[in-house]
């Protein structure tokens, strides 16, 4: 790991009660350690403890301590892009997709070569989503269709074929046979995997739904939109037990927000979400009055790609520029998000 460097141009905002806007002006630049990837990193997840796993452009899959930026093992095996990484709670391994049409298995402290691979898809692979147990992997594609996979044995389960499905997400629900996924259709669907059929398909939005967050009690679920200058760019909270229009929308964002996750609950903030745009900002919101608490601009970081909750503060940002960034959210009278590291 190199010498740590401050580089990076940090601007946080924060939003009063009344709705009014307070400028912070610029904080203190994060340090910056050795890049963990040489192009722009399209996904990052988080896993415990203090780890997260990452994937770019340049081909690699990467699991790093997000404390020192350390790099503690790298995978390679995939032809083009990596599109998304992803992993299974409580197991050794990882998962990723590629622009290369597959999906991988890695096992954490194996050997830097795949242990299994995922071939079924016609285009890029852009959902991915692990069981608890890591036994059952469910992969997306633009090709339209969904896959479930055995991951010991590498044989597609089921292959289903849906009209105008360009898979944008997908995630697991935590302690059910059920998967949520996005769509360039607009539509978010909630998959029974026992199956492999639709359960049910929420109403569609305005916009393309480009990423999807289910959250730890597995109650609720987040769905992100495409849009610019301010038009569309909301985030939309639904309600899996009363699947009917949507529970409300976090509004703020002026291009496309690319990713939103759940907070872990903690003692931090109440209920909480998070979601970055490619207008380069990182909002935090109150889970249930759709307040937004704290805005941070990454001035130079260029499009946001993807964001990982590691605890109930500290959250993990891909960007297309400037690597995977770590903000932490501190309380206060206004909470805000500082930046701690880049690597």
């Amino acid at each position: 790991m190199g010498k740590p460097q401050s580089k990076f141009s940090i601007h946080t905002t924060k939003y009063r009660a009344d709705g009014s806007v307070g400028e912070v002006g610029p904080a203190q630049a994060a340090p910056q350690h050795s890049p963990t990837h040489s192009d722009a990193v399209t996904s990052v997840a988080a896993l415990k403890p203090d780890l997260c796993v990452s994937g770019a452009g340049d081909k690699s899959v990467a699991v790093c301590s997000w404390r020192s930026g350390a790099v503690l093992q790298r995978f390679t095996g995939h032809q083009r892009e990596v599109t998304k990484v992803t992993s299974a709670p409580g197991s050794s391994r990882v998962f990723s997709a590629s622009r290369d049409k597959t999906a991988m298995m890695w096992e954490l402290q194996g050997t830097p070569g795949p242990s299994q691979c995922f071939a079924a898809h016609e285009l890029v692979v852009t959902g991915l989503a692990a069981s608890p147990d890591a036994s059952q992997l469910c992969t997306g594609s633009r090709d339209n269709t969904v896959c479930k996979w055995d991951t010991e044995t590498g044989q597609c389960l089921r292959r289903v074929i849906t009209f105008r499905n360009l898979v944008t997400h997908l995630c697991w629900v935590p302690g059910e046979p059920y998967v949520i996924q996005s769509s360039e259709d607009k539509t978010v669907r909630l998959w029974d995997l026992r199956q492999l059929e639709v359960a049910h398909s929420f109403p569609a939005k305005q916009h393309i739904q480009t990423c999807c967050d289910v959250s730890p009690d597995g109650r609720l679920c987040l769905s992100t939109s495409s849009g610019t200058a301010g038009e569309g760019c909301e985030a939309t909270l639904w309600d899996l037990r009363q699947t009917g229009s949507h529970v409300c929308e976090y509004k703020g964002h002026f291009q496309t927000t690319t990713s939103g996750v759940f907070l872990p609950w903690g003692p931090v903030l109440t209920p909480s979400i998070a979601t970055a745009s490619l207008d380069g900002t990182v909002k935090v919101w109150d889970r249930d009055t759709a307040a937004c608490l704290a805005t941070l601009y990454l001035d130079g970081a260029g499009p946001l790609s993807s964001l990982a909750a590691c605890d109930s503060s500290t959250l993990l940002c891909a960007t297309s520029n400037s690597g995977i960034h770590v903000l932490q959210l501190c309380d206060g009278v206004e909470p805000m998000l500082e930046p701690v590291a880049v690597f």
